[in-house]
C-alpha cells in the first residue's frame, strides 16, 4: 500500500497549493538522485505524492476517497478517471506520469537553475546544473593576530588544507568568504563558497572597543604625585608615555593611532590608557609619618558625599 501523500510530503490535509509546492521543492532538492545518492526510492515516493497533491482534481478525488495514494481508483466506477489521469505517461515518462504534466519541469527549473531535459520518476537522470553547497568552518585566532592580520592554515574535514589571509582588524564572529572553496557544483556549475567564522581569543591586557584598544596600567603613588615617564604596552610594541603630575586613579591617556586599523579605514583607532594608583604592599613608618604631617597641614575635599 502506498504511503499517504500528505505524510510523504510532510504537510497537513489543509495545506495550501503553495505549501504543497514548497514542501515538494525542498524534498526534491534534498533527494534528487543527481545530488543525493541512496535516496532514489524516497525520491520516487515524494514525486508520486506530488503527482496526487499537485493536481487539484486528483487531490480532491483522493480526499473524497475516490482514488488511492498511487492514483488508482478505489471503485470500478472511477476507472475511466484513472485512465484519463495517466494519459500521456507513455513515452519516456514511466508509469508515474510525465514531469511536465504536473509542473515538475518548472519546479526543477526553479531549484536547479534551468532544465536542459526532462526525466520521469521511473529513474531516468535529469540533466541540470546546480551551484555547489557552501561549507562553514570556525577559525580561532589570537587577539593580536586579529588586530594586525595573519595568515592561517585551515584543515578541511576531508584532510585538505587551505591558507587563509585573516585581514587586519577582523572582529569576533566575523565571517570571511572564500569564493569557490565549497562543495563542487553539479553538471559543471560553479562550486560553493567556504564561510569561515572567526573567533578571537581574549587578551590578558588589551580589550577592544570598535577600533580603539583599552588597557589599564598601574602606577605608584609617587608617580601619581610627582609625575613620571612610564612604559606602556601597545598592540605594536611598548611605548613611553608621560604621567602628568597630580594624576588620580581613573585618568585616561589617549595614544593617537595606536589602536586597530580596520580594512577600508584610512586611520587606525587610538589606545586609551586608564591609570590606576596602586599603594605599596607595606606602608613603612617614614611614609606614614609624612602623610600624617601632610594631612594636618593640607586637608582637602576630593568630592566625597
Amino acid at each position: 500500500m502506498a504511503d499517504d501523500p500528505y505524510a510523504t510530503l510532510g504537510v497537513s490535509k489543509g495545506a495550501s497549493e503553495e505549501d504543497i509546492r514548497r514542501a515538494f521543492r525542498k524534498l526534491a532538492k534534498e533527494l534528487h538522485p543527481d545530488i543525493s545518492k541512496g535516496n532514489e526510492e524516497r525520491f520516487k515516493k515524494v514525486t508520486s505524492a506530488y503527482e496526487i497533491l499537485g493536481d487539484a482534481d486528483k487531490r480532491r478525488a483522493y480526499d473524497r476517497g475516490e482514488i488511492d495514494a498511487r492514483g488508482d481508483p478505489r471503485h470500478p466506477g472511477f476507472r475511466q478517471y484513472a485512465r484519463g489521469a495517466r494519459a500521456g505517461a507513455g513515452a519516456g515518462a514511466g508509469p508515474a506520469g510525465g514531469f511536465e504534466e504536473f509542473g515538475f519541469g518548472d519546479i526543477f527549473s526553479d531549484i536547479f537553475g534551468g532544465m536542459r531535459g526532462a526525466a520521469g520518476a521511473g529513474g531516468a537522470r535529469t540533466n541540470f546544473t546546480a551551484k555547489g553547497q557552501d561549507v562553514r568552518y570556525t577559525l580561532e585566532v589570537d587577539f593580536l593576530e586579529a588586530a594586525a592580520g595573519a595568515t592561517k592554515r585551515v584543515t578541511l574535514p576531508g584532510g585538505g588544507t587551505l591558507d587563509l589571509n585573516v585581514p587586519a582588524g577582523v572582529t569576533d564572529a566575523q565571517v570571511l568568504r572564500l569564493k569557490g572553496k565549497g562543495q563542487r557544483g553539479v553538471g559543471g556549475a560553479e562550486p560553493g563558497d567556504a564561510l569561515i567564522e572567526v573567533r578571537v581569543r581574549p587578551h590578558p591586557q588589551f580589550k577592544r572597543e570598535d577600533d580603539d584598544i583599552l588597557i589599564e596600567v598601574p602606577i605608584t603613588i609617587d608617580e601619581a604625585v610627582l609625575g613620571a615617564k612610564i612604559e606602556v604596552p601597545t598592540i605594536t610594541g611598548r611605548v613611553q608615555v608621560t604621567v602628568p603630575k597630580g594624576t588620580s586613579s581613573g585618568r585616561v591617556l589617549r595614544l593617537k593611532g595606536k589602536g586597530v586599523k580596520s580594512a577600508g579605514r584610512s586611520e587606525a583607532g587610538d589606545q586609551l590608557v586608564s591609570l590606576r594608583i596602586v599603594m605599596p604592599e607595606t606602608i613603612d613608618d617614614t611614609l606614614a609619618y609624612f602623610f600624617s604631617e601632610w594631612r594636618q597641614k593640607n586637608r582637602y575635599d576630593p568630592g566625597r558625599k
